[in-house]
């Protein structure tokens, strides 16, 4: 039953996300009412989503400490840039501008997993650049949140790194520590039953920290359809960077596939906590609507990517 559950989440995650939005927004009161159990449910679906991984992953640095390097530099320095330029261009909204740089500055989602696995990529490269992203996410989102935010706003740093150590950094060894402790077996017992819950946990935490951006939603502006552009544009333009960077660095088909959705994907609903828990409302608006085309976007890339696997392939 977990199981058909699992499937039936999966297929209707692009519906779903944003109707967890929609719900977060209409009874925005009890979403301010729960916001307490965002941490705890956000630490629950990393602990879930790391019962997959192990440390042999870690042996992937040794082998591919160059492309590693160039991951990490796309999703925390390139992309950053690149949302900082955008959104200061279109936007002269500081709140905007910070938002957008940390919907892009967040750790690899952990669901890149799964497409990389879908579209045949480099699945220990993959799981070894999450490991490696998120374990480091205590240090960089707060240092390019600094470097953005400048002397504007005051940012609780310890509060932060606290904050990512225990939702991130903690569940994430716990996961991957069980794993390697039962070899491989709890990821079939536990993680299995557990998936559904940490999709669920994923829509729960939309839904109320959606409740902090009610105000701007519920009168559509100008502003609030530019937004969700922009949103999309830096979405679609990761995914079409990783393609074009990953055909001129690398000959590896796989290892191409595996930066198309590395580098496409991000842990948003990280950058939604972060954002509701130490900016103001404004911020959360950029990084929310991100949750909106994630899947989507993945989908098409899935297809765009087996096209190009195919004319690789036939080159």
């Amino acid at each position: 039953m977990l199981n058909s559950l699992n499937k039936y989440l999966q297929k209707w995650m692009p519906v779903l996300t944003p109707l967890s939005l929609v719900i977060g927004v209409l009874f925005e009161n009890v979403g301010h009412q729960l916001l307490f159990l965002v941490p705890w449910l956000f630490a629950f679906m990393t602990f879930a989503g790391s019962l997959s991984m192990n440390f042999e992953g870690i042996k992937s640095l040794k082998k591919y400490p160059k492309v590693i390097l160039v991951v990490i530099a796309f999703l925390h320095i390139l992309m950053p840039i690149w949302a900082y330029f955008v959104s200061t261009v279109i936007f002269h909204d500081h709140l905007l501008t910070i938002g957008f740089v940390l919907a892009v500055a967040v750790p690899t989602g952990v669901t890149s997993f799964i497409w990389v696995s879908i579209c045949r990529g480099h699945l220990a490269l993959c799981l070894a650049i999450i490991l490696i992203d998120t374990l480091i996410s205590p240090v960089v989102i707060p240092a390019l949140l600094h470097i953005v935010v400048g002397q504007t706003i005051e940012i609780d740093t310890i509060g932060l790194i606290l904050d990512l150590l225990w939702m991130i950094v903690v569940p994430s060894l716990m996961g991957v520590a069980l794993n390697e402790f039962t070899k491989g077996e709890i990821e079939l017992t536990l993680g299995k039953k557990l998936s559904p819950f940490s999709k669920l946990s994923l829509f729960s935490i939309v839904m109320i920290n959606s409740s902090a951006i009610a105000p701007y939603i519920k009168n559509i502006s100008l502003e609030l359809v530019s937004v969700i552009l922009v949103v999309f544009l830096l979405a679609v333009s990761g995914y079409a960077f990783c393609l074009i960077l990953g055909h001129i660095l690398w000959k590896d088909i796989s290892i191409i596939t595996m930066f198309i959705f590395t580098g496409g994907m991000r842990n948003i609903a990280v950058g939604v906590v972060i954002a509701t828990t130490y900016f103001p409302a404004k911020t959360v608006m950029p990084v929310v609507f991100g949750m909106l085309f994630q899947q989507v976007l993945a989908s098409f890339f899935s297809r765009v990517t087996e096209k190009y696997q195919l004319k690789y392939a036939e080159g």
